[in-house]
């Protein structure tokens, strides 16, 4: 067997992609979805998501029939009361193998803690793959898009190697977006709704959807036009309304000047701007919206009057903001009403109200494919 240790692997021979910086420790490389610049600027609730990395992937050329990667992970989530297994899957081609790790660490609620938590230490685990086909391939390894994880060591059977990583030819598309993009729900990291339109569609994906987030913060944009891109996605809306941290006079400007801190270095990229889906509480109430007593979230009927927005009024506003902009000349940006993606009569897998479950995201995704990528995606 020949193992890799991830703090000094060749970036020639494998890629983290989707990873724009690191942390470097004595135990491992850390994922970190956005540049080291960032680290200032971020807010914490931001960090912790950037830190999980949905739609990172490993990516290797070899000619390995068995392939293993040892991480220490970090997990959120208790399935009947105890800690959930954490996926990694390995795509060759369009097959995908999935395999778990339980051993790492945890976080579980703790109201007694300060944090309001407790973290409970576990140990490094290793997924192997084994039965892969002869000859080279290029193999991507889907990092978990709901924990946290440390790369240790990746290790290939006796006689295997590494080669060379090939230019990548598929179109590169980059998503910005909230929780619902980020997907923590999803049973896998190949089915976030992001993934799966992307697989679809031949597509290779750098997501930015970061759970509780989706701001229109400048530093996210800066992020995005440095990139590179055949296609840029952005699901806007729920968030602001969920924080209510914009009124209708903020919205408008900031959207505006979002999209043109992008056009600075991507004048022609297509852009897609994606309104929100459908959640029952804030169609037509503004927010911020909390959850109640049975997990479901309600909005705050208070704030009618005070300029808050409501996802109808936002929808409109992207719609208006797209048309004016494009009558101005910018014929490579476009509109999408995300309740083609996920609408009321979806409601039934949205069980807190304004998440999609595991098969609300995959419908999400299989619906991007065939109602705008599919025809209108990157060639």
């Amino acid at each position: 067997m020949e193992s890799f240790s991830f703090n000094e692997i060749d970036p020639t021979l494998v890629n983290i992609h989707g990873s724009l910086d690191f942390d470097r420790r004595p135990e491992g490389l850390g994922v970190r979805r956005l540049p080291a610049w960032t680290r200032p600027q971020v807010p914490q609730g931001l960090d912790v998501m950037a830190r999980m990395p949905s739609g990172v992937r490993v990516q290797l050329l070899t000619d390995a029939t068995e392939v293993s990667l040892r991480a220490l992970t970090t997990t959120f989530r208790i399935e009947n009361g105890e800690p959930a297994e954490v996926p990694f899957q390995l795509q060759v081609g369009d097959a995908l193998d999935t395999k778990f790790m339980n051993r790492g660490h945890h976080i579980k609620p703790d109201p007694s803690s300060p944090n309001g938590f407790e973290l409970v230490r576990g140990e490094a685990d290793e997924v192997k793959f084994v039965d892969l086909p002869n000859g080279d391939k290029f193999c991507e390894i889907w990092l978990p898009h709901n924990a946290y994880v440390m790369l240790q060591r990746l290790t290939i059977n006796e006689g295997a190697s590494l080669k060379p990583l090939p230019i990548e030819t598929r179109k590169r598309w980059i998503h910005y977006g909230s929780s619902i993009s980020h997907c923590m729900e999803a049973k896998l990291p190949s089915e976030t709704w992001p993934a799966v339109a992307a697989r679809s569609a031949g597509l290779s994906l750098m997501s930015f959807g970061v759970g509780g987030q989706c701001h229109l913060d400048q530093f996210m944009a800066r992020t995005i036009r440095e990139q590179k891109a055949d296609f840029i996605s952005m699901k806007i809306g729920i968030n602001i309304i969920n924080l209510d941290s914009m009124k209708e006079r903020v919205f408008t400007p900031a959207m505006h000047g979002f999209l043109d801190t992008i056009r600075e270095k991507k004048p022609l990229t297509p852009i897609l701007v994606i309104s929100p889906i459908y959640c029952p509480s804030a169609e037509t109430r503004p927010g911020p919206t909390i959850p109640d007593g049975s997990g479901k979230f309600q909005t705050n009927e208070a704030n009618l009057d005070t300029g808050s927005m409501s996802l109808t009024r936002v929808r409109e506003i992207l719609q208006d903001l797209i048309e004016q902009r494009r009558s101005h000349g910018d014929k490579n940006l476009s509109y999408f009403n995300g309740l083609e993606l996920f609408n009321k009569e979806d409601r039934n897998d949205l069980p807190d109200d304004l998440h999609p479950n595991p098969a609300g995201y995959i419908r999400m995704g299989n619906r991007f494919f065939e109602k705008y990528l599919r025809d209108h995606g990157p060639r």
